[in-house]
């Protein structure tokens, strides 16, 4: 159980670090704080709509094996003392 547990902690952090790079990847929808700052400006050299599309895809796959390793986790330490 011990394994599992350690696996299941490295596979979070490995895929907290991705989701957040990934999220980061993200074109901006505008009218946030990147507008007072100057980053309003769009241009049209951002990604093409099937790169954006698969980005989307990805990054949804990414955070729910995210959520399910947090729930796995939280399931071995409740149910470890037992």
């Amino acid at each position: 159980m011990q394994t599992l547990e350690f696996v299941l902690q490295v596979l979070l952090g490995i895929t907290s670090l991705l989701l957040t790079f990934l999220i980061l990847l993200h074109k901006g929808r505008g009218g946030g704080l990147s507008d007072m700052f100057g980053g309003g400006m769009s241009s049209a050299l951002g990604s093409s709509g099937l790169a954006e599309r698969n980005l989307n895809r990805f990054t949804v796959v990414l955070a729910l094996v995210w959520f399910v390793s947090i729930v796995a986790l939280g399931l071995i330490t409740k149910f470890q003392g037992i």
